[in-house]
C-alpha cells in the first residue's frame, strides 16, 4: 500500500511540477538509472545497450522520472531471462522531434491491449508474475504529454516490447 501512495503521489506531482526545460543528456540519465538498477540487483545479468549522445530538450527532473520508469519495467520484465537484452536508442524522427525507444526481450505482451498500457491501474500481467501499482506507464504518459510529445509501444508475449516516446 504505501508503494501505491508513494506512486499516485509522484503521478500527481509529474502532473502539476513546474516545468524548466534545458538540453538534457538521456545517455548519461540512462546510464546512472542501469548503475542503480545493476547495484539493487547484483544477481541479475542483463545485457545493455545505450546509444550515445542522446539528447533531448526538456525537464531533466521528468525525463529522469520517465526513464526511470521506462528502463525499470524492462529490467522487471527481462527477470525471468537468462539472456536479458535492454536497448535505449533513436528511431528517426517524427514531426522534426527524435523519436526515442525502449526495448527489451522480456515478457512482452499482446499487442490487442496495447491500448490499456498507458492508463493507470492497467495491467497485462498478474502481481504475482510481476510485481507493480500499474503507475508507472500512466506517470510516463503524463510526462510526454507535458512536454507535447507522444508515447506508445509495440509488443508480443514472451518477445519483449518497445517503448517509443517523443518530448
Amino acid at each position: 500500500m504505501g508503494e501505491l501512495i508513494d506512486d499516485l503521489l509522484q503521478l500527481s506531482r509529474v502532473t502539476r511540477a513546474e516545468m524548466r526545460s534545458v538540453a538534457v543528456d538521456l545517455s548519461a540519465l540512462a546510464a546512472e538509472i542501469v548503475a542503480e538498477l545493476r547495484h539493487a540487483h547484483p544477481e541479475r545479468t542483463v545485457d545493455v545497450r545505450i546509444e550515445a549522445d542522446l539528447h533531448a530538450e526538456g525537464d531533466a527532473k521528468l525525463l529522469r522520472i520517465l526513464l526511470n520508469n521506462l528502463l525499470g519495467n524492462a529490467w522487471k520484465f527481462t527477470g525471468k531471462r537468462a539472456d536479458a537484452r535492454i536497448e535505449l536508442g533513436l528511431d528517426g524522427r517524427e514531426r522534426d522531434r527524435p523519436v526515442f525507444f525502449v526495448r527489451d526481450n522480456g515478457a512482452g505482451f499482446d499487442p490487442t491491449y496495447s491500448d490499456k498500457l498507458f492508463m493507470a491501474f492497467q495491467r497485462l500481467h498478474t502481481p504475482t508474475e510481476f510485481p507493480g501499482t500499474g503507475i508507472g506507464l500512466a506517470t510516463v504518459q503524463r510526462i510526454v504529454n507535458r512536454h507535447g510529445g507522444r508515447a506508445w509501444a509495440e509488443g508480443r508475449v514472451n518477445e519483449g516490447a518497445t517503448f517509443y516516446f517523443t518530448v
